[in-house]
């Protein structure tokens, strides 16, 4: 895959993505694995949140898909879910705001009946050259997208959850090979790793698993919305596959992790990375 450079205004969409992603909207095959299941997906308006909502809509659940501003691609996920013959629900805001995260949980629960997997992939990252250019406010707003927004959905949710439901979190190879330049971000992904580890030994006895999938470079409109147009071109040429992941190659991770397909596994981190090693994975 070709990528020339590019640069975008955050948090980016996918109409101006060069090349287009593939999310598996004329590939994806359903096999019934999430049948009446109920899903709540952040981050479920483009890239790795739209591959998932796709997938989990073929294999049989309602999607509440929760984005920040991008109404646009959040329709286009839903003309998927819907064309699968679920029901979506469209849930915009913040999920830096901890009121916004119970927020979703609770209108999830209301309009589609109840709430089986929750999928915490939201996040933010903005490539900075030194630590000294990287604002306060950049951190802490890092730090409340990625690590505890899936703090406070978890905490929402568990009331909601019974044995048999999953939870995943989306995680990153930069949990455990970060770049210098992405410090805050890369940060907060080693943290989901240990949240990941505690929740699943916590909920254990409710038959919750807790699971997440850590991605490698995945081609999303996050990219060239946070990376200088010169990191951007040939993104992901470094990995032993030779090229950047596609959204689309990342939905069998979720779908193992939230069906009974994956039934023995929780407090696993599930590399997607091309080839580059995850050593706790």
């Amino acid at each position: 895959m070709d990528i020339p450079a590019q640069q975008q205004p955050v948090p980016g969409t996918e109409a101006d993505l060069t090349p287009t992603a593939d999310h598996g909207e004329q590939s994806y095959q359903g096999r019934g694995l999430l049948e009446g299941k109920v899903a709540l997906i952040t981050g479920g308006d483009s890239g790795i949140g739209k591959a998932v909502a796709i997938a989990y809509a073929r294999e049989g659940a309602d999607i509440a898909i929760s984005y920040l501003s991008e109404e646009e691609d959040a329709k286009d996920t839903a003309h998927w879910v819907e064309q699968a013959g679920r029901r979506a629900i469209l849930l915009p805001g913040d999920v830096a705001d901890p009121d916004q995260c119970r927020y979703l949980v609770q209108k999830t629960v209301e309009d589609l009946g109840g709430l089986d997997i929750l999928v915490s992939n939201a996040a933010f990252q903005m490539s900075r050259p030194s630590l000294q250019e990287t604002p306060d406010e950049e951190w802490d707003f890092t730090v409340a997208t990625n690590l505890s927004a899936f703090f406070h959905l978890s905490k929402a949710a568990e009331p909601h959850l019974k044995a048999g439901s999953a939870v995943i979190a989306t995680s990153s190879i930069q949990s455990d090979s970060p770049s210098p330049d992405l410090l805050p971000y890369a940060m907060t992904k080693a943290g989901l790793a240990s949240m990941i580890a505690s929740l699943a030994q916590l909920w254990g006895e409710k038959g919750i698993r807790v699971n997440a999938v850590a991605p490698g470079p995945i081609w999303t409109p996050l990219i060239p919305a946070t990376m200088p147009p010169e990191k951007v071109e040939d993104f992901g040429g470094d990995t032993p596959l030779g090229r950047a992941g596609l959204p689309a190659e990342l939905a069998p991770a979720y779908v193992l992790l939230a069906s009974d397909e994956g039934s023995y596994i929780s407090g696993a981190v599930l590399p997607v990375t091309g080839g580059k090693p995850i050593l706790g994975a």
